[in-house]
C-alpha cells in the first residue's frame, strides 16, 4: 500500500468534492455532495457558506473512511475554489455574515454603475486587468457591507473577514488560525493590483473596502496553516495548495511554460493561457489575471470566458427537444449533410469575450432547404469550436504566440467529432486527458509538489488523447470565416 497520500477538496457551484491520490499521483477515490441553490425572486444567487464548510468536512470524513486508508499516512490537503463567489464573516465568532453571492448572480450592477459614472472603469481595469463588472466581488463585497445587517459596523472596528470561497474554508479548517488566500483567487477580485502584486486601496477605496480587512496573500503552494478537520486526523496536516478552480485546470494540465493554453468546456467554458512572468493587457477582448504564485515566482494568464458551450447541447436537449441527451449529438453530427452551411449562434445571453456584445440576441443563419435536425445539432455541436477559437485567435494576437496545442477538459471532450472538428478549425493538437478531475488535480499536484511527494514529472502522470488537424485548409477558412460572417450579422456595436 502506498506510503503517503494527499487528499483535494474541489469545492464547485454545485457542491464539493473530495479526492484521495495516492504516492504516484493515482485518484483513488471520490466523494462529493451538492449544496442548496438559492434563489429568490429577484434572481438573486446565493449559498449558504455554513453549509459548504459542513460538507466540506463531510466528504473528507466520508472519503477517508470509504477508503479504509490510514489517517496517519495523509500528509497534505489542497484546495480549488468556484472563484468570484464571495461572503463575509465574523472575525470573532467564525460565523457567516449573511449567505455567499454566487458568481452568476448580478446583484451588485447598480454599485459597479455607480463606480463607473465616477469614470473610474478604465483605471480599474489597467490596474486589475479585468473589466468593471458585478460578476466580480469588488462589486459584491461592497453590497454586503451596504446591505447586510451589521457588516458595516462590524468592518468598521475591523472585526470582519470577507473574501472568496477559499479564504472561507482555510479559516473554519485551522479554526480561525490562518486568514489567507491566493495569488489566483486575489487577482479574480478586482481589488487585486496585479502588477504591484498587492490589494489596491485606491480600488478599495472605491468600493467602501478597507483592505486591512482582507486575507493575507500568499504563494499559491505555501503553507496556509494546519487542520485536523474537526478531530479526523490524530494530528494536524498542512493546507498547502489553494486555486481558482480554473487555475487548478491549468495546473493540473502542466500548462506550466508561456504560451501553453488549456480549454474547459462544461456549461460554459474557459479558456487560458499562461503568459509567464510579464503581464500583457489584452487588447482584443480577453482578460488578463495571475495564474498562480509557486515558490515565490508570478505566472500570468490571458483568459476568456464563455456562457454558452455545454449550455447549448442542454438547449437542443430541453428546449428544442431535438435530442434525448447529449450522448447522441456525435452520431447526428456526423449524419448531417456535408455541404450543409449552417451557423447557430448562442448568444442567449449577449456574447461575451472576445465580442463583449450584451445586446447581441442568438441566431441561425445560413438555412437551405437540406437543413433538418441533424444539421441543426451539428452547428450546435460546431459553435463550442468555433467559439473558443475565436478566443484562441485572441490570445494568440495578445501574446505574440502561435498556439499548436490545445489541453481541454470537461464532459464534452468525449465527443469525438468536436474534438476532432476543434482541431481542425484551430489549427491545433487537441490533447485530452484520461481524467475529468481537473480542477482537483491541481491543487493536489501543488501540495503534492511542496511537500515532496513527488517532483514535476508528476505532470506526465496524465495519458491523452491527441486529435490532430485533418480538414483541407481551403475548407477550413471557408467555415471560420462563414462563422465570423454570420457573428457579425448579430452584433449590435
Amino acid at each position: 500500500m502506498a506510503e503517503k497520500y494527499i487528499i483535494s477538496i474541489d469545492q464547485s457551484t454545485q457542491g464539493t468534492k473530495a479526492l484521495l491520490f495516492d504516492e504516484s499521483g493515482s485518484l483513488l477515490k471520490r466523494t462529493d455532495k451538492s449544496h442548496e441553490q438559492i434563489i429568490n425572486e429577484k434572481g438573486w444567487v446565493s449559498h449558504d457558506p455554513a453549509e459548504i464548510y459542513q460538507n466540506t468536512v463531510e466528504v473528507i470524513k466520508r472519503l477517508v473512511e470509504e477508503s479504509g486508508i490510514q489517517k496517519e499516512k495523509v500528509v497534505g490537503l489542497g484546495i480549488s475554489n468556484q472563484r468570484e463567489t464571495t461572503l463575509a464573516w465574523d472575525k470573532l465568532t467564525g460565523e457567516p455574515i449573511g449567505h455567499a453571492i454566487v458568481w452568476q448572480c448580478a446583484r451588485a450592477t447598480e454599485i459597479c454603475e455607480r463606480v463607473e459614472h465616477k469614470g473610474e472603469a478604465e483605471n480599474i481595469r489597467r490596474k486589475t486587468g479585468i473589466n468593471l463588472s458585478p460578476y466580480f466581488p469588488a462589486s459584491k463585497l461592497a453590497w454586503i457591507l451596504e446591505n447586510v445587517e451589521g457588516a458595516k459596523a462590524k468592518a468598521d472596528k475591523g472585526e470582519i473577514c470577507h473574501g472568496t470561497v477559499d479564504s472561507w474554508l482555510v479559516y473554519r479548517l485551522t479554526g480561525g488560525k490562518s486568514y489567507k488566500t491566493d495569488y489566483s483567487n486575489a487577482s479574480r477580485t478586482q481589488l487585486f493590483n496585479i502588477f504591484d502584486l498587492k490589494w489596491d486601496e485606491e480600488i478599495c477605496g472605491l468600493f467602501g473596502i478597507d483592505p486591512a480587512n482582507l486575507a493575507e496573500v500568499v504563494d499559491s503552494d505555501s503553507n496556509f496553516g494546519e487542520t485536523d478537520v474537526e478531530g479526523l486526523f490524530p494530528k494536524p496536516i498542512p493546507i498547502h495548495g489553494v486555486l481558482g478552480d480554473s487555475h487548478g485546470s491549468l495546473f493540473g494540465q502542466g500548462c506550466l511554460k508561456s504560451g501553453m493554453i488549456k480549454s474547459t468546456y462544461g456549461t460554459g467554458s474557459s479558456i487560458m493561457m499562461n503568459i509567464g512572468e510579464k503581464p500583457v493587457l489584452s487588447t482584443h477582448g480577453v482578460v488578463t489575471s495571475l495564474a498562480w504564485s509557486m515558490s515565490g515566482k508570478v505566472n500570468y494568464v490571458l483568459e476568456g470566458n464563455l456562457n454558452y458551450t455545454g449550455a447549448t447541447i442542454t438547449w437542443l436537449k430541453d428546449d428544442l427537444k431535438l435530442i434525448a441527451s447529449p450522448a447522441e449529438t456525435e452520431k447526428l453530427a456526423r449524419e448531417a449533410v456535408s455541404d450543409d452551411s449552417l451557423y447557430l449562434i448562442p448568444a442567449f445571453s449577449g456574447l461575451g469575450a472576445p465580442y463583449w456584445d450584451s445586446r447581441a440576441a442568438a441566431a441561425i443563419v445560413g438555412m437551405t432547404r437540406t437543413t433538418g435536425k441533424a444539421e441543426v445539432v451539428r452547428a450546435g455541436v460546431e459553435c463550442i469550436a468555433y467559439q473558443i477559437t475565436d478566443i484562441v485567435k485572441a490570445m494568440s494576437e495578445d501574446a505574440g504566440v502561435t498556439v499548436s496545442e490545445l489541453r481541454v477538459d470537461g464532459g464534452p471532450t468525449k465527443n469525438a467529432y468536436l474534438m476532432q472538428f476543434q482541431s481542425d478549425i484551430a489549427r491545433a493538437c487537441v490533447q485530452v486527458p484520461d481524467s475529468e478531475e481537473l480542477s482537483g488535480i491541481g491543487p493536489a499536484y501543488a501540495a503534492g509538489l511542496a511537500l515532496g511527494v513527488w517532483d514535476e514529472k508528476i505532470f506526465e502522470k496524465l495519458k491523452r488523447i491527441k486529435y490532430e488537424p485533418k480538414m483541407d485548409e481551403q475548407l477550413r477558412d471557408r467555415k471560420y470565416q462563414g462563422w465570423l460572417s454570420a457573428v457579425q450579422r448579430i452584433l449590435t456595436k
